[in-house]
């Protein structure tokens, strides 16, 4: 069932009840990647589904190995990322008999799982997984949990490919938006003086970015990406405002106060996007476009909601363009782009490079070395801002990150994820000296399945998010922030038989990077940065999205 949904590549961790199922895939064309925690068995498995457009698909027994799977489960789900996840489980008779390695990971996931299921009847398990995979890659995508129990998985069963669409009648997401909505999107807009568009995720998992810069390019309206969003619109455009949100552009901040109509397509309009959500857009109109009726008016007021796929809603609005007289939009746009102008021109993305490196200049560097053609995943905290604001998303899938979750050492096994899916590609983990410790053992992940991926450390002996909290907030009390005692990074990749270089000074940062993406197999480049550097702008919490600290 799993090569019939074209899976061929499984991360994963044996264990005792799936000895029988191992046994069977070795006799399989899929290669399994065996990780060396389960943690990063989802994430690489995140990191494959965001890059190849796949299913992505891992292995863990039962208990603890289930368990682990928790945080990349939870991460994968408030990032609309499609996986299946099969756990093994204890044989049917001593589930709820607090048996060794039993654990309800059913009722553990259930809150953070689009779907799961615990198989008791091996002659269901073919729906079961047929289903699974449908729910994981329809609709708003998600995660699918797939329990089962070593009896089930000893079992046989008379097999039959099941065939024709699957069926469920308490499943049916609506794709096709509603046209007389659409209708009046278009009035909105095309009597609008300074719309803006925000594209998120969902732009990028239903691949509608080329008819999202369609859209964009005809009407010739500004658009702003979130986290999650960007390459779903070129960042080189003269279009593009860059991101939005607590860190986010100058000129898409104070665009999203002064807009009068907002088109929100493929977005949740989370806290991090908003701030406070009641000054949010207050002199807009608000369009919001999402497969997800759940997602519209949760969290922002809408004046036009539309559910649908992102991609047939922005196909269908770029058909009712071609009725509309367009020949005075460049001159009806002129001052709305004349006023973002400015305010792009008086506060620009900027630091001071000084005698010490500063982590801003390295991901400069690094996108400029590379092209910007790179696939870039990261860690969370200051690493993860860098890199959004640093390095130019001219296309979608190339930026893998925990935006909802923020999951610290996520960055390194969704790079590995991310290399299966694009073997050819170059693929850059820009990591922070707290973070890449979380899940640093993937290494050997990577050394044994010989997967070049790169990794940027920005070092910089701190916690670095926290710390710039309690040095704006908490009157510089750096509580339990410094890193005291860090590996020797270079000696640590060698120590897996990896590359490790370091720079120390800001001259040194082009060869390291050269040397770096230039070797052979797994690479490690320590960066030591500025210490008490601060991404800016940064919108305190629960302050209006406008009201930005720039210094």
């Amino acid at each position: 069932m799993l090569e019939s949904e074209g899976v061929d590549s499984i991360f994963g961790y044996p264990g005792g009840v799936l000895i029988g199922l191992y046994d069977e895939m070795a006799k399989s064309n899929i290669r399994h990647y065996l990780v060396r925690h389960e943690q990063g068995a989802v994430h690489a498995a995140d990191g494959y589904a965001r890059i190849s457009g796949k299913v992505g698909v891992c292995l863990v027994t039962s208990g603890p190995g289930a368990t682990n799977t928790v945080t990349g489960i939870a991460s994968a789900y408030c990032d609309s990322i499609p996986m299946v996840v099969l756990t093994g489980q204890v044989p049917t008779n001593l589930i709820g008999n607090d048996a060794f390695q039993e654990v309800d990971i059913v009722g553990i996931t259930r809150p953070c799982t689009k779907h799961n299921y615990l198989v008791k009847d091996v002659n269901e398990l073919a729906d079961t997984i047929r289903e699974a995979f449908h729910i994981a890659r329809s609709g708003r995508p998600g995660p699918v949990l797939i329990d089962l129990p070593k009896d089930v998985l000893a079992g046989t069963a008379n097999f039959k490919q099941p065939k024709g669409p699957v069926t469920m009648r308490s499943y049916n997401p609506t794709v096709t938006p509603n046209t007389k909505q659409l209708t009046k999107v278009i009035k909105e807009l095309m009597k609008a003086k300074k719309p803006l568009i925000m594209a998120g995720g969902g732009i990028i998992s239903s691949n509608a970015s080329q008819a999202l810069t369609d859209f964009a390019r005809k009407l010739q309206i500004p658009v702003t990406t979130t986290l999650m969003g960007l390459g779903a619109f070129p960042g080189s455009d003269d279009l593009s405002l860059g991101m939005i949100g607590m860190h986010g552009t100058y000129r898409a901040n104070m665009s999203t106060g002064d807009c009068d109509v907002l088109l929100g397509v493929g977005v949740r309009f989370d806290d991090r996007v908003t701030g406070k959500t009641d000054t949010f857009a207050s002199q807009a109109k608000i369009i919001h476009v999402d497969i997800d009726p759940t997602s519209i008016r949760k969290n922002v007021p809408v004046s036009i909601p539309v559910v649908g796929d992102c991609k047939a809603t922005l196909d269908k609005l770029n058909e009712l363009l071609t009725g509309e007289n367009l020949t005075e939009i460049p001159e009806k746009r002129a001052p709305w782009l004349k006023c973002i102008a400015e305010w792009k021109a008086a506060q620009r993305l900027a630091y001071e490079q000084t005698d010490v490196i500063k982590p801003q200049y390295v991901v400069e560097r690094l996108c400029k070395i590379t092209e910007g053609k790179a696939i870039i995943s990261t860690e969370v905290g200051q690493n993860q801002m860098w890199a959004a604001q640093f390095y130019d998303f001219d296309q979608p899938n190339r930026f893998v990150t925990s935006g909802g979750l923020g999951v610290m050492g996520f960055g390194l096994p969704a790079a590995i994820g991310a290399q299966v899916a694009a073997p050819n590609d170059l693929v850059v983990d820009v990591a922070g000296d707290g973070s890449i410790q979380m899940n640093i053992q993937e290494l050997g992940t990577a050394m044994q399945h010989k997967l070049p991926v790169k990794v940027v450390i920005l070092n910089n002996g701190y916690l670095g998010m926290v710390r710039q909290w309690q040095e704006l907030f908490f009157g510089k009390r750096y509580c339990a922030t410094q890193m005291d005692v860090q590996p020797d990074f270079v000696k640590l990749a060698e120590a897996y038989g990896a590359t490790g270089l370091r720079a120390t000074k800001p001259e040194e940062v082009d060869e390291v990077l050269k040397k770096g993406l230039a070797a052979e197999g797994p690479v490690i480049m320590d960066f030591v940065v500025e210490r008490e550097e601060c991404v800016y702008p940064m919108v305190p919490a629960g302050a209006p999205i406008t009201e930005m600290l720039l210094v």
